[in-house]
């Protein structure tokens, strides 16, 4: 696509999208919100950025083996967070029986490891996304480099 009117807006508003997204992740334990809407909400917007400049610019912003390595870091911060339960003596993902802080109410820091849980997903979510629109637009071109 050449159209230079939807690239200047892409660049105007994809920031504004992102910090949304941001957003919507660390306050998701206090409002509607998480990691996955937020990690959504992210990954779109990496997906309009390389839809109006083109794929191969599109995948500099999030190369192919970092996306792998943002989705397996959700997986496993998401597993770890759960076993550090489990190894304090409680069940999986428990959230303050297992001691951890509470925080005050209504405060960014305020809802034990649900904040690190949400965070995770919006990485994973995001990555998965990002990999998925690569997958499906034809990104297989893209890793091997015959674009």
């Amino acid at each position: 696509m050449e159209d230079q009117i939807v690239r200047i807006v892409c660049r105007l508003v994809v920031p504004f999208i992102q910090v949304y997204g941001i957003y919507v992740i660390l306050y998701g334990h206090i409002s509607p919100g998480g990691g996955f809407a937020g990690g959504a909400i992210i990954g779109s917007s990496m997906v309009l950025y390389a839809l109006s400049f083109n794929l191969e610019e599109g995948s500099k912003k999030i190369p192919s083996d970092a996306a792998k390595r943002m989705e397996s870091g959700g997986a496993l911060t998401f597993a770890l967070v759960g076993i550090v339960a489990i190894i304090l003596g409680h069940e999986y993902l428990t959230n303050l029986a297992a001691g951890f802080p509470r925080g005050s109410f209504g405060q960014l820091i305020s809802g034990g490891v649900i904040p690190i849980i949400s965070i995770a997903i919006g990485v994973k979510i995001t990555s998965t996304i990002v990999t998925l629109f690569y997958h499906l637009i034809g990104g297989e071109k893209l890793e091997d480099g015959n674009a």
